[in-house]
């Protein structure tokens, strides 16, 4: 099982949302990261056939995804950004009814809804309304159909938005575990979540993939780029101001900071162990552009 982007380019008018992408997936788990207005939205778009791709293709084991059509949608699981829910219908009703949707028969879409209903922890909520649930309860319940036709490709945009900790935690482990032989890509701004699953890491920007590799392979990347640097409390603005502060803690009079930076930003600052997350923020100092 192989999807193939080749050569993958979207041009809204006279923007380039996705600019002559191409890479193979095969079955694992996949992060793409990207500020706003990187083309993660656009690119996941064309993935599902939704939108048609200005030039190139996407390829499901050799055959062009618009061409295959039903075919196609038949081994897809997409969870959008921006999910639509009926508010008066209950859980069980709503999966119920995408299922009808993705011509699931009855009896297996019944079968189906009650073991996700089971898995995203909302079997003792199944027959209230969904305009009742909480933002978070509404997320397992979008990635509950995204799974409901057990599909090959799972396409996640933003999953993990609204969930809390424990939930989040709960997805990783459903996802890792399915894409044992699965082709699953998510994109999400929780660097961790991604560093925590993803076989393979996207870094997307300005509709190009900057770096693509395993987390070893990136975090080689920004080695030699993080220090921690300890500074009374009144430079604290002008190192805010001047470098591009990861984190900082107070520590009595003084504060510890973690700094992004290609050279040392001072002599008294020592090297740190690089996160996934520095690595973002050495290509994404400040959040750009819009979806």
């Amino acid at each position: 099982m192989e999807l193939s982007l080749d050569r993958l380019t979207k041009h809204f008018g006279s923007k380039i949302a996705v600019d002559c992408i191409s890479t193979k997936l095969t079955p694992g788990v996949y992060g793409l990261l990207g500020a706003n207005g990187a083309g993660k939205t656009t690119l996941m778009r064309m993935l599902c056939g939704i939108l048609e791709p200005t030039s190139g293709d996407v390829l499901y084991d050799s055959q062009s995804i618009l061409s295959m059509g039903g075919e196609y949608r038949n081994v897809l699981g997409y969870l959008p950004q921006d999910f639509g829910y009926y508010p008066d219908y209950s859980a069980q009703e709503f999966l119920m009814y995408v299922a009808a949707l993705k011509g699931i028969p009855r009896r297996t879409a019944l079968k189906r809804s009650h073991k996700l209903l089971d898995t995203v922890d909302l079997s003792n909520v199944a027959a209230k309304k969904v305009k009742t649930f909480s933002g978070g309860m509404k997320q397992r319940l979008g990635i509950a159909q995204a799974l409901l036709n057990n599909p090959k490709v799972l396409i996640l945009d933003e999953p993990t938005a609204g969930l809390d900790p424990k939930e989040r935690v709960r997805l990783r482990n459903l996802l890792s575990d399915f894409a044992h032989d699965r082709i699953v890509l998510l994109s999400t701004h929780i660097v961790s979540d991604i560093e925590a699953i993803a076989d393979k890491v996207f870094l997307m920007k300005k509709g190009r993939f900057l770096l693509q590799g395993t987390i070893d392979e990136l975090l080689s990347d920004a080695k030699g780029k993080v220090w921690e640097l300890i500074v009374p409390e009144r430079e604290m603005r002008k190192w805010e101001k001047s470098a591009t502060v990861a984190n900082l803690r107070h520590d009595k009079d003084r504060v510890v900071l973690r700094i992004i930076s290609a050279s040392q930003p001072a002599p008294e600052a020592i090297p740190c162990e690089a996160t996934l997350e520095d690595l973002y923020l050495s290509y994404f100092p400040t959040e750009e552009g819009v979806n």
